[in-house]
């Protein structure tokens, strides 16, 4: 709020990979009437899958090859919604969590399912549930997240 009051900008761009953070900007400038337009720019994509980010850095090798388990869980979780209208928030992370640390140097953090409007848990996933996920590649912790509706 201080750097739009200074600024007085028009526009301002957040990036879709940080989700959380441009609801939370999105919902302020709403509440406090701002007259600046966000812009939430799509999450942009390495040619597997993954999301890009500096932390890919510290990804070589095999440890780069595992990276790839969160764009599969974001798939997988796609295809979960699209087979029918809800799956349990808790049965669906079960099978995220297995189909992720099934290589060998990803851990995961945390799956979570939420509204994209309130960022509120929800305990039934449909299309219009959001996910987000963060994994540890080896030391490198990696965040991701999805529109569940959406087939990209």
């Amino acid at each position: 709020a201080k750097l739009f009051n200074l600024v007085l900008p028009d526009v301002a761009v957040f990036g879709a990979k940080d989700f959380q953070q441009a609801a939370v900007v999105k919902r302020m400038t709403r509440d406090l009437n701002f007259p600046v337009q966000i812009v939430v720019a799509p999450t942009v994509r390495e040619r597997d899958g993954v999301a890009m980010s500096s932390r890919n850095k510290y990804l070589t090798g095999e440890l780069r090859a595992q990276a790839v388990a969160l764009s599969d869980a974001i798939r997988a979780a796609r295809e979960a919604v699209r087979r029918g209208n809800s799956v349990r928030a808790e049965t669906l992370r079960r099978q995220l969590r297995e189909l992720i640390e099934r290589r060998s140097a990803a851990r995961v953090d945390y799956i979570e399912f939420f509204d994209p409007e309130t960022l509120c848990k929800v305990e039934k996933v449909n299309r219009a549930a959001h996910m987000a996920l963060a994994v540890c590649v080896g030391s490198t912790r990696l965040i991701d997240n999805a529109a569940l509706g959406d087939n990209s």
